[in-house]
């Protein structure tokens, strides 16, 4: 595998989280991180991977914003790094972290439970 799609990801990683912080001023937007963005060795798609902090619903408006500005989202990185093709973009929600943050209590819950019946 080249490492042209890998240097593509992070390109677009960078500029789209520039363009969720500055350009796209929609308060619906909640608090949202882009965990990873995945290239296709063609370079013609990337896909997008967020996280995005609050409830489920609050997290499917998040998407549906981010679904309509795709087209918006794809015509800025276009002009912010030169290509000769800008990918089709996509975002996927990347449900790892919030996964993870709940692993991490459970186990706490379970230490605590633990702690108190050797008392």
């Amino acid at each position: 595998m080249t490492y042209r799609p890998k240097r593509l990801a992070e390109a677009i990683k960078k500029e789209v989280f520039d363009i969720l912080k500055n350009d796209l001023r929609d308060p619906r937007i909640g608090f949202i991180t882009i965990t990873n963005v995945e290239v296709s060795t063609d370079l013609q798609h990337a896909k997008i991977f967020t996280s995005i902090y609050g409830s489920d619903q609050e997290q499917k408006k998040t998407m549906e914003i981010l679904q309509k500005a795709q087209g918006y989202i794809r015509g800025e990185i276009g002009r912010r790094i030169r290509i000769r093709y800008t990918p089709e973009v996509t975002f996927k929600l990347d449900k790892s972290i919030a996964q993870g943050s709940k692993i991490i209590s459970l186990m706490e819950k379970v230490k605590n439970e633990e702690g108190n019946q050797n008392e």
